[in-house]
C-alpha cells in the first residue's frame, strides 16, 4: 500500500489531538480526545464538524449530460430543479449496487456528484464510459468538503453564511464565505439537520477553524460518524451495500424515482433496470432489516443470525452501541420470511446465541429540515 492521502484539514486534525487511522486511502481522524460517545451526543444535542474531504466530488457537464446520467442513475433528473439534490445509486447490468451517491443539478446540463471515497477509482471510469464526447467529467481532487451537523448547525453557519437559513433539506446554494466560493447543501449523513460545505482546498482549514471557534461546535471523527449513520438507518457502502445486492433487497426501492420505476411514465432506461424490476415483481430471498439487540454486548458486522431452530438465516452488516438509545443496535440481511417487524432471531456472539428482534428503521427520529 502506498502513502496515505491527506485532506486539507490533516494538520488541524493532528493539532486537535485526533487519533488517525487509514480509511479509503486517506489518513483520517477516527476520534478526538472528547471520545466517540461524547462526540456522538455532541452532534445529536448541539453541532459537530466532520471532515469528509475524502469523498469524491465530481462535476459532470455538457450537452447530453442529463440523458447520459439518467442511463446509469435511476433518478428523474429531467424533473430535478436547479440547486436541488437527490440520493441515487449506480448499478451494474445485473442490478447490483456499485455505489450510492448524491447528485445535484447546478445548471441546465451541469451536475455536481458526490461519491464514496472507496469507490472513486471504480466509479469514475464507470461513469466516463457512459458519457458521450460532448460531456466532461471533472474530478475535484483535493477540494475540501466539511459537514456541520446537529440542531445548532443552522444558527452557527448562519453567522457566516446567512443564506443557509433559506435552504430546506436536499437543496443547495453557492455562497461566499471569507472570500471563498463555496457550495452549501442542507444535507448530511447523521439524521440531524445540517449542512455539507464544498470549499476550495486552500480555504478549508480557515473555514474549519472559524466554525470550531463557536462553543456550540466540536470536531467529530469517523467513529461517531458511523454510530450516527447507523442510528439513522443509513447504509455504508461496502458493508450494507455491494455489487451482490440490488436496491430491492437493500430496501432502497424508494431511491428509484417514481417516473423511472417499472410502472412509471419513463420506466427503466437505466443500467440494471430489467434485473431490478424482475426482483421487485418476483420478490427477493433476503431483505435488509434493523435489529434491536436484547443484551448488553454489541453485535458486530459479520455476526451470523439464526432462527429458533438454529438454522442460519442471515448476517449482520453493521452493528454497534447506540449512544442515543443506550443499547446495541444492528443492521442485517435476513431471509425474507424472517424480515417482519417483531421477528425474534438469534445472533452468534463469541459462540453464544444472543436474542435480537427485527425492528423498524431508523432507530431514532430523523430531524431533517423540510420547509
Amino acid at each position: 500500500m502506498g502513502d496515505l492521502l491527506r485532506t486539507p484539514l490533516h494538520g488541524l486534525h493532528l493539532e486537535l489531538g485526533a487519533r488517525m487511522v487509514p480509511f479509503a486511502g486517506y489518513d483520517m481522524p477516527v476520534q478526538y480526545p472528547l471520545g466517540v460517545l461524547k462526540e456522538h451526543l455532541q452532534t445529536r444535542q448541539s453541532a459537530g464538524l466532520f471532515d469528509v474531504s475524502h469523498m469524491g466530488q465530481l462535476i459532470i457537464e455538457g450537452p447530453g449530460a442529463e440523458k447520459a446520467l439518467e442511463a446509469i442513475i435511476p433518478v428523474d433528473l429531467a424533473s430535478l430543479p436547479i440547486n436541488k439534490q437527490s440520493y441515487g445509486l449506480l448499478c451494474n447490468a445485473e442490478g447490483g449496487i456499485l455505489d450510492d451517491l448524491i447528485i445535484t443539478r447546478w445548471a441546465d446540463e451541469v451536475f455536481f456528484v458526490v461519491i464514496n471515497a472507496a469507490c472513486v477509482e471504480t466509479d469514475i471510469p464507470h461513469i466516463q464510459s457512459h458519457l458521450p464526447d460532448t460531456v466532461s467529467l471533472n474530478f475535484l481532487q483535493g477540494r475540501g468538503l466539511l459537514a456541520l451537523q446537529g440542531p445548532a448547525a443552522v444558527d452557527v453557519l448562519a453567522e457566516i453564511a446567512p443564506e443557509c437559513r433559506t435552504l430546506s433539506f436536499m437543496t443547495g446554494a453557492t455562497v461566499s464565505i471569507g472570500g471563498a466560493e463555496c457550495f452549501i447543501t442542507r444535507s448530511g449523513y447523521t439524521g440531524e439537520d445540517g449542512f455539507e460545505i464544498s470549499v476550495p482546498a486552500e480555504s478549508a482549514d480557515d473555514l474549519a477553524r472559524r466554525l470550531l471557534t463557536d462553543e456550540r461546535v466540536a470536531a467529530i471523527g469517523l467513529g461517531a460518524r458511523d454510530s450516527l449513520r447507523l442510528e439513522s438507518g443509513l447504509c455504508l457502502y461496502g458493508h450494507d451495500l455491494d455489487t451482490q445486492t440490488t436496491p430491492v433487497e437493500a430496501g432502497l426501492w424508494w431511491s428509484i424515482s417514481k417516473a423511472r420505476r417499472n410502472d412509471g411514465e419513463r420506466a427503466g432506461g437505466f443500467l440494471g433496470a430489467e434485473a431490478i424490476f424482475e426482483k421487485k415483481i418476483a420478490g427477493v430471498e433476503r431483505q435488509r432489516v434493523g435489529l434491536k439487540v436484547n443484551a448488553k454486548a454489541p453485535v458486530r458486522e459479520g455476526a451470523e443470525l439464526f432462527d429458533s431452530q438454529q438454522n442460519l438465516i442471515g448476517v449482520v452488516t453493521s452493528g454497534g452501541f447506540s449512544p442515543s438509545l443506550g443499547a446495541p443496535i444492528a443492521m442485517a440481511y435476513v431471509q425474507s420470511k424472517y424480515s417482519d417487524i417483531g421477528s425474534e432471531l438469534f445472533a452468534s456472539v463469541r459462540n453464544k446465541l444472543v436474542p435480537v428482534t427485527v425492528c423498524k428503521m431508523p432507530f431514532i427520529v430523523q430531524n431533517y429540515y423540510r420547509s
